[in-house]
């Protein structure tokens, strides 16, 4: 994951510095004030404005295609059933050991010493079992991201196919680096669209 988001910044970077480029090197020609003038846009042999950059905005991924929106159900539903487990596992510990005090004086040295010793190994295999558990879904989870990365990149590969960006930059919280963005190179609706048609769950076809 760590990884992505360096290739994401990356490209981000050298994104910028190609508009950089075009913007200056577009003021050095005479442009017409009755035609679009962004730099982000290039002619093409008919002389039609044609978009070389283009962004996806990834909360809206994330909101809006079925597949992202299901897996991410699926792990909080089982890190609720974790934490819940977790706090009956306590519950359960706590009246044991309520139980047990209420012999009061009754209790020896040695029985509260061995008590004690229990209680103990029972609350280290609470919290054992609970981070094997959060474990196993971490790592559930980075096999759901890196899945859902591939099935992007392929998705994105076919998409340009006809589109013919020279850039799909990715913009989003945490990776918003563009200081500013031209709603008309948006094709986050597009996008979302095309996925949720390509990644229907097996059997909703």
């Amino acid at each position: 994951m760590k990884q992505f988001s360096l290739v994401i910044n990356i490209l981000l970077f050298v994104a910028v510095a190609v508009l950089f480029y075009l913007h200056f090197s577009e003021n050095n020609k005479s442009v017409s004030a009755e035609k679009h003038t962004s730099n982000y846009w290039l002619k093409d042999s008919c002389g039609d404005n044609i978009p070389v950059v283009a962004y996806v905005e990834l909360d809206s991924l994330n909101n809006n295609v079925s597949f992202i929106k299901v897996r991410k159900k699926e792990l909080e539903a089982e890190q609720k059933n974790i934490t819940q487990e977790y706090e009956h596992a306590y519950r359960s510990l706590t009246a044991e050991k309520d139980e047990f005090l209420k012999r009061g004086n009754a209790i020896t040295q040695q029985e509260a010493e061995i008590f004690q010793n229990k209680l103990g190994q029972k609350q280290q295999e609470i919290e054992s079992s609970r981070q094997a558990k959060a474990q196993r879904l971490a790592e559930k989870g980075a096999k759901i991201m890196e899945d859902m990365q591939t099935r992007v990149r392929a998705f994105m590969k076919e998409y340009n196919k006809t589109k013919n960006y020279s850039y799909i930059l990715a913009t989003g919280t945490g990776l918003d680096y563009l200081f500013f963005k031209d709603s008309t190179l948006n094709i986050t609706a597009d996008v979302i669209k095309g996925l949720n048609e390509q990644m229907k769950e097996p059997g909703k076809r």
